[in-house]
């Protein structure tokens, strides 16, 4: 990682540079203030040539309002400020959130036990956005000299893309948000890959660097999963009620989150590339893995519900604020859909585009032909 330097190194402050789109800058930061933003957005540490678009100051304990209104247990009003209640993993913790300044200038500040920075991400997006780049829930490679972005649905199959053709040799430029600029170009974030068991057991060799004690947790996460869901299914009362929630929990932490160079090499992470060709990758019902072209207006149209989806709990927030504060906006979170629909049109209606549709669960190794074919044509 590098590090910033000059005056507002010394002072504390560390900067993070989304490639120009995004500035932000953790104020009078710890060694753990810093840690939290780079498990969030990766090691994007380097200094800024501007004022940051985005900062974050991490207290120990906010002061107490005097008075509080609740827009449900997780949401408040102090006179003239929003308070957030909860952090990761349901601590109470506070976050003071100025909603109306997301997309412009916009200063957090979170008590340390958040564990995160709620909504940072989405804050990150709309302010990508009100600059003109489209931030889009996709992986991005650079394969034989061709940039190829895979989007579609949550938990559609970009990732698995990503990572089959890793194994081919392919260039990383991003996972799971990519941001695409009106000059055809794909920038993404060095942020870990999420992978879970069933895609290890594929991956030999990626599988073959972890640690041992994480190989063997992921080994068995999914069968103590499993037979807690069996005993709860013989028991009654509260013991079965406890172990139907905690069957499910079991099961989303068979993954681990490997950093790019992990997967690819150090020296194939690129995160920029050209956008030569899109595909839509979705799951099906049949067993074969199938290709066809689309327009790219076609998948333009259908990432608009994505993008809508993935901003819904970001908007549930904007509704809490605007029933505490009627009388105010924000501009940032309101120009976004119309903003977002234009610059899908104008970044992805003339590229070429395929839709990819497999069976859940896959091989990985079952994308790559078909893809491959498509590219082939290209070249």
């Amino acid at each position: 990682m590098q590090t910033g330097t000059g005056p507002a190194a010394l002072r504390g402050d560390v900067d993070f540079d989304l490639h120009g789109f995004v500035r932000i800058r953790v104020l009078d930061g710890q060694d753990r203030d810093v840690e939290t933003l780079v498990r969030q957005i990766g090691p994007l540490i380097a200094p800024l040539t501007g004022d940051p678009d985005i900062t974050v100051r991490f207290v120990d304990e906010l002061p107490e309002p005097r008075r509080m209104v609740h827009a449900g247990p997780d949401c408040a009003a102090a006179g003239d400020d929003l308070y957030l209640l909860r952090g990761r993993d349901g601590i109470r913790a506070r976050t003071l959130l100025p909603v109306e300044t997301v997309g412009q200038r916009c200063d957090i500040v979170c008590e340390r036990r958040t564990g995160h920075v709620p909504h940072l991400l989405a804050i990150i997006n709309l302010t990508a956005l009100s600059k003109g780049v489209l931030p889009l829930h996709a992986s991005a490679f650079t394969y034989r000299g061709v940039g190829v972005l895979a989007t579609g649905w949550a938990k559609g199959g970009k990732t698995e893309t990503l990572l089959a053709f890793a194994a081919r040799g392919a260039r990383y430029v991003g996972d799971e948000w990519v941001y695409l600029t009106a000059d055809g170009r794909m920038h993404g974030i060095p942020e870990p890959i999420r992978v879970w068991q069933w895609q290890l057991e594929q991956l030999p060799a990626l599988r073959a660097g972890l640690p041992r004690g994480t190989r063997a947790r992921l080994r068995a996460l999914p069968a103590v999963a499993s037979s807690a869901t069996h005993l709860a299914g013989l028991l009654h009362g509260l013991p079965a009620s406890v172990l139907r929630r905690a069957a499910p929990v079991l099961a989303r932490q068979a993954n681990v989150r490997i950093p790019p160079a992990q997967v690819f090499g150090d020296l194939a992470v690129a995160l920029h590339g050209r956008l030569d060709h899109v595909v839509l990758v979705e799951s099906h019902d049949r067993e074969e893995v199938s290709v066809e072209p689309v327009p790219g207006a076609w998948v333009a149209a259908r990432m608009r519900a994505s993008l809508e989806d993935e901003r819904a709990l970001f908007l549930t927030l904007y509704r809490q604020f605007r029933f505490l504060f009627p009388e105010r906006r924000a501009p940032g979170v309101e120009d976004a859909p119309a903003l977002e629909c234009r610059l899908l049109e104008q970044i992805l209606a003339g590229r070429e585009a395929h839709a990819l549709r497999h069976p859940h669960p896959l091989r990985l190794e079952s994308l790559v032909a078909p893809v491959e074919s498509v590219l082939e044509r290209m070249s």
